[in-house]
């Protein structure tokens, strides 16, 4: 297959899908400084065991929630599963100030996860990332130059390994491949219920360390900071234990060091952003550079409507 080929399908591709691959890039920007912002936010100690026990007592008394979230940036606590208003942890009431970067990150996460509504749209926007990733390489080594092309190329090249790594890790998510080594949540036993899986985290960690704990069929999941990385553990009767690392997710939420790796996810989805905002302007400069000369070949000014 000759470049011009891989060309073609090159640029129809990103076409098709320019619109979906903007929209997961921005979201994917947006929830790049998450992994700082909730690293730089635990405050030792200032999560109190009998005030979340309170909050669930009182707002959750039929212990019908699925799970928590702590925002550490705002001292606020969500309830997942019911209706109930976000919990401002230090008086125990319903929060009278929002979190707008909270929501925020929300926001951009259920975009990221759910464009439109539509799952699958996410994951073919996603092939078709990778695929535009192969057809580039395919296409050879470029000849850098100060042009609008040759910065294409450059980012392409020069941020290979980081751009690549995003949609490979994004279709593992997606497809549930974890690398796991070892038993996942599924072998830790019975799910406890959310005041007791609370007790249990506090016996052994920090709560200011707790970012949320979800309640599943499979088992009871907590996911704390720990030395800058967000780590799952599975909580049952007899305790925390950590879970092996899903690499996956860890890649590709830049959770692994979060005041390393969000950064790096922060130059990989402005790489992307350039990527896509420069293919397409090489696109729309040659198209209409074109029709001008098409014009002229047919004897019609190049001003005159078509």
């Amino acid at each position: 297959m000759n470049n011009v080929v891989l060309l073609k399908l090159h640029r129809w591709i990103t076409l098709v899908f320019a619109l979906p691959l903007l929209a997961l890039i921005i979201t994917g920007l947006i929830i790049s400084f998450q992994p700082v912002v909730q690293t730089m936010s635990v405050v030792p100690g200032s999560i109190d065991l009998s005030r979340v026990e309170k909050v669930l007592a009182r707002f959750d008394p039929d212990g019908k929630a699925r799970g928590l979230a702590i925002d550490g940036a705002s001292g606020h606590l969500r309830l997942l599963g019911i209706s109930a208003p976000e919990i401002d942890l230090s008086t125990g009431e319903p929060a009278t100030t929002t979190a707008p970067l909270n929501d925020l990150f929300q926001w951009a996460r259920r975009n990221h996860e759910h464009l439109v509504g539509q799952s699958w749209l996410v994951i073919a926007s996603t092939a078709a990332m990778l695929v535009l990733m192969t057809l580039g390489v395919l296409m050879g080594l470029p000849r850098l130059r100060n042009s609008l092309s040759g910065w294409h190329k450059g980012i392409a090249w020069f941020g290979l390994p980081l751009i690549v790594l995003s949609p490979l890790t994004g279709l593992c998510m997606a497809f549930g491949l974890t690398f796991q080594s070892g038993g996942g949540l599924g072998a830790a036993g019975r799910p406890v219920p959310l005041k007791q899986a609370v007790a249990e985290v506090a016996q052994t960690h920090d709560l200011a360390q707790l970012v949320s704990l979800s309640v599943r069929s499979g088992g009871t999941m907590a996911r704390l900071q720990e030395g800058g990385e967000l780590r799952a553990h599975a909580v049952t009767a007899q305790g925390v234990t950590e879970l092996p690392r899903n690499w996956p997710r860890l890649l590709h939420e830049g959770n692994w060091f979060g005041v390393v790796s969000g950064p790096l996810n922060v130059f990989t989805s402005l790489a992307l952003l350039g990527l896509l905002s420069t293919g397409l302007l090489i696109w729309a400069r040659r198209t209409f550079r074109r029709r001008p000369q098409r014009q002229r070949q047919r004897g019609v000014p190049a001003t005159a409507s078509s």
